[in-house]
């Protein structure tokens, strides 16, 4: 079993409780690592380094090109250990090693080159207009913001790491990052390698912890200047009422209950399987899934047998294996959670088309089936919370109009996909749906140079490419004088004269 202790300006260190926790497997159940628990102090700690660092100017004060290399290097040293973060996400995550080693592993390498190359490519000086009276020539610095607390979740936890570390220190902040504790394993070889790379002391630090002492802290300490967040609405409103006691700028990446409406003209083939990878991606545990389903009434139960009789024949069982087409869900609680809304469903009046038990076949493993709800209204508890597990919502509507009333009808506006082989129906639609992201004919196709972010209460701002790196900025203009008489002065005679 792997030991991990904290990682803390630029060494490995207990936690001051001497505490740890166990990490299971979500297939075996079994321990796969034992971890150090954080605490405030601890996190204190991190963050006090982390603001040493900074004001210091070790890591901010390197030139564009210097920062490029060390975090291009981490990049080749990440690349160099793929087939073992793969297998290390894989059991941690409970997500399939598909999943792994074709979108997790490999796409955060690929943001940590592409954020380092950001590093000496993105201009932190542009010209503004310039005024004529008086004559003053104008500019724009773009700075970092300072130390960066950075709170991940443990649906994809390499790739959330990466997505936020890496353009926070390519724009030359600090940084304390707390992974979830589920799944920190990744986060925290991911240190390791930073460890042995020329990054300064300081400039990142691990905390493994509870959101409670660990998270809370990195949200409402003084000497944190931005807070990153990506989980559930609900914490996020948490972390914002934190930041608000010192105005700590703030981007959130929350909840999501993606709309999916499918036209009458959609290919079915496409379309039918592009539900299902939707919702049924990482057992539905993606921020993005399309659990809501929205199917014209001419079509509806056609459409819904097909989709059952795929849903019922996908493999459940070990993520290790190329074959298995769902995983389990990431531990005994979420899988509580999930369980809880398949019954709320029922009892609101919903029908089961499929799935909505444990698999009989696996005695192991936090395993739910893919389920399918029929009859869902869309004031369904079912149809407006945030499940994060493998339950689709199936709504029938009437007119198009109608079914982007009801899309629009929640709290969130995260992501949303259109399935119609008319481009012009489905760009009308895609305009008219409140998220972030809108697919057409696809899901989940999120790339590192695309922005990403929520309307409404999924998010504020926006993670990934050029936008997700401005936000670790600050903007600073400066205005030099180019009137060197005092008689000349815009002021001369309004205050002082003579």
């Amino acid at each position: 079993m792997r030991q991990y202790q904290l990682y803390i300006n630029g060494e490995w260190i207990d936690a001051k409780s001497g505490e740890t926790f166990k990490v299971l497997n979500p297939y075996t159940e079994e321990a796969i690592a034992e971890v150090a628990k954080g605490s405030r102090e601890d996190a204190q700690i991190a963050i006090d380094a982390a603001r040493k660092a900074f004001d210091s100017g070790i890591w901010s004060g390197l030139p564009p090109q210097r920062r490029c290399e060390i975090l291009l290097d981490i990049a080749e040293r990440l690349a160099a250990k793929q087939s073992e973060l793969i297998e290390l996400e894989t059991k941690d995550a409970g997500m399939t090693t598909r999943m792994s080693s074709m979108a997790d592993i490999p796409g955060g390498i690929g943001q940590f080159r592409y954020y380092a190359e950001l590093a000496r490519s993105v201009p932190f000086y542009e010209g503004l207009p310039p005024m004529e009276f008086p004559t003053s020539y104008n500019f724009v610095l773009r700075e970092p913001i300072g130390v960066c607390g950075q709170i991940i979740p443990w649906n994809a936890p390499f790739l959330m790491a990466v997505s936020k570390l890496a353009p926070a220190l390519a724009a030359g902040n600090t940084v304390v990052l707390k992974p979830a504790s589920y799944t920190p394993i990744t986060a925290l070889e991911l240190a390791k390698i930073i460890d042995e790379s020329d990054m300064p002391k300081g400039v990142v630090s691990v905390v493994t912890g509870p959101g409670s002492t660990v998270g809370e802290e990195i949200a409402a300490n003084p000497k944190v200047d931005k807070v990153s967040f990506t989980g559930s609405t609900e914490v996020g409103r948490r972390i914002m009422e934190l930041a608000s006691s010192t105005v700590k700028k703030v981007t959130l990446e929350l909840g999501g209950k993606s709309p999916v409406i499918v036209l009458e003209d959609a290919n079915w083939d496409v379309a039918i399987d592009g539900v299902l990878y939707g919702v049924y991606l990482h057992s539905g545990q993606i921020c993005v899934a399309g659990t809501r389903l929205f199917l014209p009434g001419s079509i509806h139960d056609e459409f819904v047998e097909k989709l059952v009789a795929k849903a019922s024949h996908m493999k459940l069982g070990d993520p290790m294996d190329w074959g298995t087409d769902m995983g389990p869900l990431v531990s005994a609680e979420q899988r509580d959670r999930v369980e809880g809304y398949i019954k709320s469903g029922l009892g609101q009046g919903a029908r089961l088309a499929c799935g909505g038990a444990r698999p009989k076949e696996l005695e192991k493993g936090y395993f739910v089936e893919p389920t399918i709800f029929i009859d869902v209204k869309n004031d369904m508890k079912i149809a407006q919370e945030e499940i994060f597990g493998p339950v689709l919502s199936v709504i029938k509507y009437s007119s198009v109009d109608e079914a982007i009333d009801m899309a629009n009808d929640t709290i969130y506006g995260l992501a949303g996909a259109v399935w119609s082989e008319d481009m012009g129906r489905a760009m009308d639609v895609a305009k008219k749906i409140r998220s972030g992201t809108v697919w057409i004919n696809e899901h989940h196709m999120i790339d590192t140079r695309h922005p990403f972010g929520g309307y409404k209460q999924s998010g504020i701002g926006r993670e990934m490419g050029i936008y997700g790196f401005h936000e670790y900025t600050e903007i600073k203009h400066v205005y030099m004088d180019l009137v060197r008489k005092r008689e000349s002065k815009l002021w001369y005679g309004m205050v002082c004269s003579g």
